[in-house]
């Protein structure tokens, strides 16, 4: 009995195991939204990119309460969330001051506080999010200054009284307007950001005076009804109107400029779903900035069809993505079902050994009960044959669901590549560049492009099982192939100092290869080499020519290498060493050797103080057949082959007026083809100074004249254009130029090795010339852009931001010395350079190349911003701030601030505290 019951006991516990195996727990995070209102498509927006960010993280609980615009209830949702212990608040206020005693209710209670769009009053909250409302109204007030060709006379339109947003968008505006003029503020009406609170005021003035040119409204909504209060006066042809908001909607202020309703409308970003990710970063206890401040754009007849086009496809992305992620949720539901159903056979499997168990333990014990032994043997033959049964079932069931997971496979290819696209083009796209969400956009197509490999290494895998390869193969240089494919290892090489070079006595050498197959092979042997071989290592490749009409291709590494016992098994589909403790598929080795094999060759293996793989691959076609061989060329000397245009017409590029060479930019070419550098330097030279390099010495031409633009090609003398671009943009000197490939290299990894090498924009031949000037013109005005962008917001940039650029490394250095020195009044030019490591000199030139202003006037910005900052704080008098800042002065320091801001410090401070 004893042996019974120890038995039913470990079959008890073994049950119990593995039913209690599928049971997880999921903590979610909670995050409370209170949003001021939804009457508006702009909030709208907000809330949907909100929750399509909360759905694609299956651990977030969003919560959205819409204060109805009524101050109490928001002020009850905000309490109704600290009461269910929320893990983060998101705030879009609806005015400043009420707001501000419940949200530091909210941080005595633990719970992080993100306010959004709207600012309280103070800076007792954890984090801001929103567009620079001061920023908006200048560049409206700008863009006025910038087109105004009639009597100058504006009508600003303004937001409802308490309203941050307002308060600061009139504040951005009246200092431009001060400083032009020819342009004069005539009157202000106070509206609630509501249509029906602008007809009447702006009709009665209307009727006064209806000598206007502007009218400027804080949001779309407003702007729409300006002009249709203008329209029954018969105005709205003379008068233009400018807008805030920039919505891709019905009646949005996209729509608005694209039918001529709006002169123009300021993108205002919604910020939804970086509202999210914040608050995500937040729950984290990750280190974020205290304001976060979302990009804008002036929106007008130039540019409205094509934000209008990147917005679709924006939408269109978002419904791909809910689609995916419905997918998704039903292949995670087939999952868990099928997972319970081999749990459920592992149980059978294990009651049916157990069973087996205790037969054969009790013939032991009862041998002499032979009648009882023959049927306990008859049982265990029975037994024998339902787990032989069973295995046939479970070998059918493996093979099902390896064929189950290979169609995912293929249905993940489609979408994952899309993905990809899309990303590529986010990697591209202005508005992300300089931002901290390059890094992730750019972390998101390291791994989409990982796992879109990994799954074509699977269906490789299987396509090489059933023998659906055909080769593919052209007459290659295979040193010129190996050092094209060595590029892509070389930033991986130099980050962890590993000696990475090419040896051969072959460089002329042609073999025939399929480049795509081989390009894989190649990948999978230097993946492993990087992968096993420690920092500061070497890894080496060696072509060599052998007497038998063969050539040898040596992969050596200096890494753990492959115990001797197993290099018969390395070559075997998922096989992995013993020494391996990393990740691996198991899958690439062994197709690497049927990849070989399809060209006839042969791959090996040697293992001794690291590893090394040798490929032998036969001279000539002759081992191959007629229809494995496929012609493989690039023509780059016949120009007729690289335009689009009509090379013959001339009244497509004409300009109308004659720029003077001083205020011509500075283009320099690198190409080496003499007819291309002709034609183009026939078609640019009125609007730039052409400066002409054939590659040689391209670098040196480039820091000597230190051009506005660059274009280069990819194939040139001595160096490529990949190399000249690279060098160029890790020079702090020319780090600053736009770079434009031009190339007849049009494939995927081609356009991505640009993008790497840091060029900001790659254009394939046969190119558009039109295209071609709009770029450079559109490069020109983006960089204009930044460096404003720079002038008036890179003291705002916090130590953990990061943009990816050596400026960015630069400023960011640059500006903590100068904070770190504030107090100090003897603290001079001479003592930053010294403390960089650079002349005086050099400091005012790289100063003045990255953002557009001297040295001087760049110290004067920070200390101003954060006297700025001190005023609002109102812990100390103007004078104790000018002197703890480093001003000889208090009047030289209001002078200063005055005209920086507009103001003085005393009305600055008495506006900011009300």
């Amino acid at each position: 009995m004893n042996h019974s019951v120890r038995y039913y006991w470990f079959l008890l516990i073994a049950i119990l195991c593995l039913s209690s195996c599928g049971h997880h727990n999921k903590n979610h995070i909670k995050i409370g939204f209170s949003q001021a209102m939804s009457t508006d498509d702009w909030r709208k927006q907000m809330n949907s990119s909100m929750k399509i960010e909360a759905s694609l993280r299956p651990e977030v609980n969003l919560t959205i309460s819409d204060a109805e615009n009524n101050v109490e209830k928001q002020i009850g949702d905000i309490e109704k969330f600290i009461s269910q212990k929320v893990d983060v608040i998101i705030v879009s206020p609806i005015e400043s001051k009420p707001l501000t005693a419940v949200v530091e209710k909210s941080l005595k209670a633990g719970i992080p506080v993100l306010v959004v769009d709207r600012k309280i009053e103070g800076e007792n909250y954890t984090a801001y999010i929103g567009a620079d409302n001061i920023e908006i109204g200048r560049i409206a007030a700008r863009y006025i200054a910038s087109h105004s060709k009639g009597s100058g006379k504006i009508i600003d339109i303004s937001g409802a009284i308490g309203s941050s947003p307002a308060y600061e968008r009139s504040l951005g505006f009246n200092q431009i307007i001060k400083e032009n003029k020819n342009l004069k503020l005539v009157n202000t009406i106070q509206g609630d950001w509501e249509k029906e609170s602008v007809k009447k005021p702006l009709k009665n003035y209307l009727l006064q005076d209806s000598d206007i040119e502007y009218v400027f409204a804080q949001n779309d909504r407003m702007a729409l009804s300006a002009w249709e209060t203008a329209k029954t006066l018969g105005l709205e042809k003379k008068i233009k109107f400018i807008g805030v908001d920039g919505l891709n909607t019905v009646n949005g202020g996209i729509e608005l400029v694209k039918s001529n309703v709006l002169e123009g409308t300021i993108l205002y970003p919604t910020g939804g779903n970086e509202a999210l990710k914040l608050a995500l970063k937040m729950y984290n206890k990750e280190t974020i900035a205290k304001n976060n401040i979302l990009n804008t754009i002036v929106i007008d007849q130039n540019n409205a069809e094509i934000i209008e086009n990147q917005m679709d496809r924006v939408d269109q992305q978002q419904q791909v993505i809910e689609k995916q992620q419905s997918a998704i949720n039903v292949q995670e539901v087939e999952y868990a079902s099928q997972n319970n159903l081999v749990r459920l056979l592992s149980l059978f499997l294990v009651i049916i050994l157990s069973l087996a168990v205790y037969s054969i333990y009790s013939t032991i014990f009862i041998s002499r009960k032979k009648k009882e032994l023959e049927r306990i043997n008859k049982t265990v033959v029975e037994q024998k044959n339902e787990i032989q049964d069973m295995a046939e079932i479970a070998r059918k069931s493996n093979e099902a669901k390896l064929n189950f997971f290979t169609g995912l496979s293929h249905e993940f290819k489609t979408p994952i590549t899309l993905i990809m696209s899309y990303v590529e083009s986010l990697i591209e796209n202005e508005k992300i560049k300089g931002t901290a969400l390059i890094d992730e956009v750019k972390l998101i197509h390291k791994n989409s492009n990982r796992l879109l490999r990994l799954i074509n290494q699977l269906l490789d895998f299987r396509k090489i099982e059933e023998q659906k390869f055909t080769l593919r193969a052209s007459k290659t240089n295979i040193y010129s192939f190996t050092n094209e494919v060595m590029t892509n290892f070389k930033g991986e090489a130099a980050r962890r100092n590993i000696d990475f070079k090419l040896i051969s006595d072959a460089k002329d050498t042609t073999l025939f290869i399929d480049r795509s197959l081989m390009d894989k092979v190649y990948f999978n042997l230097l993946s492993n080499a990087f992968k096993f071989t420690p920092d500061n290592g070497s890894i080496t490749i060696s072509i060599k020519e052998s007497a038998n009409n063969s050539v040898k291709i040596l992969f050596k590494d200096s890494g753990i290498g492959i115990p001797e016992a197993e290099l018969s098994n390395v070559f075997d589909p998922f096989f992995r060493a013993s020494n391996n403790n990393k990740n691996s598929s198991g899958i690439g080795l062994h197709l690497s050797k049927e990849f070989v094999l399809l060209h006839h060759g042969v791959i090996e293996l040697k293992s001794k103080q690291g590893s090394e793989f040798s490929i032998t691959l036969l001279k000539g076609s002759g081992h191959l057949k007629a229809s494995e061989i496929i012609e493989f060329t690039e023509n780059k000397n016949d120009i007729s082959s690289l335009l689009l245009d009509d090379l013959n017409s001339d009244t497509d590029f004409n300009d109308n007026k004659i720029i003077e060479d001083s205020e011509k930019h500075s283009l320099l070419i690198i190409e080496d083809n003499g007819d291309l550098v002709l034609f183009l330097k026939n078609k640019l030279t009125a609007e730039f100074n052409i400066y002409i390099s054939d590659g040689r010495d391209a670098i040196e031409k480039a820091l000597d004249i230190v051009p506005d633009i660059i274009i280069c090609d990819i194939n040139l003398i001595d160096k490529d254009g990949f190399e000249i671009s690279k060098t160029l943009k890790k020079d702090l000197r020319t780090s600053h130029i736009p770079i434009i490939i031009l190339s007849a290299q049009s494939t995927k990894e081609s356009v991505l090795k640009g993008l790497q090498s840091g060029v900001d924009q790659y254009i394939t031949k046969p190119f558009s010339l039109s295209i071609l000037k709009q770029s450079i013109t559109s490069l020109l005005f983006n960089r204009e852009k930044l460096r404003y962008y720079y002038t008036n917001n890179i003291y705002r940039v916090e130590p953990e931001s990061k943009f990816g650029n050596q400026e960015q490394a630069f400023i960011t250095k640059m500006n903590e010395i100068i904070k770190s020195n504030f107090e100090d009044p003897k603290f001079s030019v001479e003592d930053l350079a010294e403390k960089l490591n650079l002349s005086r000199v050099q400091l005012y030139r790289k100063v003045k190349a990255i953002i557009g202003i001297n040295i001087s006037d760049h110290i004067n910005n920070i200390k101003l911003e954060k006297a700025a900052e001190l005023l609002k704080a109102n812990q100390m008098n103007i004078s104790e701030i000018a002197y703890s800042l480093g001003f000889s002065t208090p009047n030289y320091f209001s002078t200063a601030f005055k005209n920086k801001f507009g103001v003085s410090p005393k009305e600055y401070k008495n506006d900011t505290l009300g």
